[in-house]
């Protein structure tokens, strides 16, 4: 058990912290909601409604699908582009998909690579993007959530309001909408471009994403 935990240390503590973070949230939102909803002069609900309502997925949903697209676009953009001196980026004459070789695929591949690295074909084809096509699902599934979600809380509030109410398509092209959207998107950006950028110029020891404490600036696709 000991040495279970030890080698899956870093998904099981986020994996709490994400749990936690997300009761943490559904708490505290469904105290604000109730807050609200009493200052308007409206019905308060219980946790078990909150946490299965428009108000508290939509939340969520909006946080997910921004994370979910920023780690897709930076895997993608990763094969292309470069950032010398970062441990974040490939080298320069790594710049595109490599060579079969530099991928360990069919006739180079070993007794322990995967078995679809080995077959070729397809199915080679499919596991050689399978993780940018799972982000990208994923990003795709939340914005769709969040859309439908975003779409009934703003129309509950159309209706208080006593005005119409649009439909999804309209939605879309809302300013709400995309207020809600692109909040988190120059976030993530933000972050993941600093990431890329300071791990030029500063270190964290120990950690592989970071370069070696005394490795130089300009090594680049180095990590400690």
């Amino acid at each position: 058990m000991k040495q279970t935990l030890r080698d899956n240390g870093l998904g099981v503590v986020f994996g709490l912290l994400f749990l936690g973070s997300l009761v943490g949230q559904a708490i505290s939102g469904h105290a604000d909601y109730n807050n609200n909803q009493i200052a308007d002069g409206g019905a308060t609900v219980t946790l078990a409604q909150y946490v299965t309502g428009s108000d508290f997925a939509v939340d969520v949903a909006e946080n997910w699908q921004s994370e979910y697209l920023q780690f897709f676009l930076f895997i993608l953009a990763t094969v292309w582009l470069i950032q010398r001196g970062s441990p974040e980026s490939k080298p320069p004459d790594r710049i595109g998909r490599e060579t079969d070789e530099q991928q360990h695929l069919g006739e180079h591949s070993t007794k322990d690579s995967p078995k679809w690295a080995r077959t070729g074909g397809w199915r080679t084809t499919v596991f050689s993007n399978s993780l940018g096509l799972v982000m990208a699902a994923i990003f795709v599934l939340s914005w769709l959530a969040q859309s439908v979600a975003g779409l009934v809380v703003y129309n509950a509030d159309q209706l208080a309001a006593h005005q119409d109410t649009v439909s999804w398509p309209e939605y879309l092209g809302s300013a709400e909408f995309w207020n809600r959207t692109l909040q988190n998107w120059q976030s993530e950006f933000l972050a993941i471009g600093s990431m890329a950028v300071l791990s030029i110029y500063l270190r964290q020891r120990g950690s592989p994403e970071s370069k070696p404490v005394g490795a130089p600036h300009v090594s680049t696709d180095e990590t400690g």
